[in-house]
């Protein structure tokens, strides 16, 4: 039985390719519509063909790059015949197809780009967020420009090293490291203070440049691991003593954090984003605010002055260094208090059982995967009369405006910034509020 069994049991197919077989053939298709991840959809012989390197209404040639699913294949444009009016020279030589896969849009007009991610979040809205495309506030959205241009933004990054210690990034979808002597959109010096070495039994860099100009490096192993940092000030040739913090100026105040730890890469970002989670809050005197995923202390300590010294302001941070960081930032506000703790279901029913009352405002600033359904259940649980969501990617963000209005609160509003020029990604502040 056993020998009849290994008979009939069916080939195995290699990961690449348990779809339709086509990796590696090459075939015209007319794009459509942009999709959510940096690609736009085409379909070729009843199968959707999600396309990089492309724009909607182009006629262009794909190479099948994966096919994992019956449904649908990855593929490159490697040849336009027809492009569209927004299609550009790209600045970056590493960038296209097979290259380097740390941008999407290098190929597209920065204005033309604002549109696709304004669509993209339109459209995660409509089809996670369980929202009309006619409802005002979806159908209103736009992606507003950041100052500084599409190039040389990127504050902080993470470099992939490869075995021979030569640093890079990365193909897309791909463990091989594209080894490169520039980053465009990389602050220069941050992206020579990697780029220009090499780093032998490494597997990563992490590296950021702040206020001052002072660029701090840090070495992962290939687990991801800290090995050790380095500082090197501005015209440095050899690294510094290793330091701790890197200054960052948002809000008209200056703030400390972890010389490579969490802060918006876009210069021009914590200003933009702690501008309308203001605007968005509008909290008054003696008001209550929970401020979870709180980082640094950034809105939490943009907050703090407007509850006044009869409000209360209440950060939830899980990371060590960050929680440090936010008590420095958040010192001279005494109705500001910084809690480290997870912001999980559990977490967050001991944390609201501890705070004593329901608070006013919720600030959430969740990492890429969302808050989730059961912390976005919760939070709607606390009758808190405004709820500002600062999102990195637009699913998360559909997904759990879908949780809140299960739980009874409605978009209000939803604004998009370019956080991120050249790449796929957008950052976008909504407001939630009781329906």
């Amino acid at each position: 039985m056993a020998d009849a069994r290994r008979r009939h049991r069916r080939p195995v197919r290699p990961p690449e390719d348990r779809g339709g077989g086509w990796v590696g053939q090459e075939f015209e298709v007319s794009v459509g519509p942009v999709a959510h991840g940096g690609h736009c959809v085409a379909r070729h012989e009843g199968r959707v063909v999600f396309v990089r390197h492309t724009l909607p209404g182009e006629r262009v040639r794909v190479r099948v790059t994966e096919d994992r699913h019956p449904g649908f294949c990855r593929a490159d444009a490697v040849e336009v015949l027809e492009a569209a009016p927004a299609r550009v020279e790209r600045p970056c030589p590493y960038s296209g197809p097979g290259k380097c896969g740390g941008c999407d849009w290098q190929h597209v007009d920065p204005a033309e780009q604002h549109r696709l991610k304004a669509a993209v979040v339109r459209e995660q809205l409509v089809r996670l967020g369980g929202l009309d495309a006619a409802d005002p506030v979806v159908a209103g959205l736009v992606v507003e420009e950041l100052s500084g241009g599409a190039l040389r933004w990127r504050s902080r990054a993470r470099f992939a090293v490869d075995r021979t210690g030569a640093p890079g990034l990365r193909r897309h979808r791909s463990h091989d490291v594209v080894v490169l002597d520039d980053c465009p959109i990389t602050v220069e010096p941050a992206a020579q203070a990697v780029l220009a070495r090499r780093w032998p039994g490494a597997g990563a860099v992490d590296v950021s440049i702040d206020s001052t100009g002072a660029v701090t490096t840090a070495r992962l192993d290939r687990r991801g691991q800290p090995q050790l940092a380095d500082v090197l000030q501005a015209g440095d040739e050899l690294p510094a003593e290793p330091a701790g913090r890197a200054e960052r100026r948002a809000g008209g105040r200056d703030w400390e954090v972890e010389g490579t730890g969490f802060w918006q890469v876009h210069p021009a970002a914590a200003d933009a984003l702690v501008t309308a989670v203001e605007d968005l809050a509008a909290v008054t005197p003696g008001e209550t605010v929970l401020d979870l995923y709180a980082g640094a202390g950034l809105f939490g300590g943009a907050l703090a002055p407007l509850v006044g010294e009869q409000g209360r302001v209440v950060c939830v941070e899980s990371d060590p260094g960050a929680c440090a960081a936010a008590d420095a930032n958040l010192a001279a506000l005494p109705q500001a208090e910084v809690w480290q703790g997870m912001v999980d279901a559990d977490g967050l029913e001991e944390l609201l059982g501890e705070l004593g009352g329901a608070p006013d405002v919720v600030v959430l600033d969740p990492p890429r995967a969302g808050a989730g359904k059961a912390v976005s259940r919760l939070l709607a649980g606390t009758g808190a009369r405004a709820v500002v969501y600062v999102a990195c990617d637009p699913a998360a963000l559909g997904r759990d405006v879908a949780a809140f209005a299960e739980a009874g609160y409605r978009l209000a509003d939803v604004r998009g910034y370019d956080a991120f020029p050249m790449t796929a990604h957008v950052e976008c502040v909504a407001l939630l509020v009781p329906a």
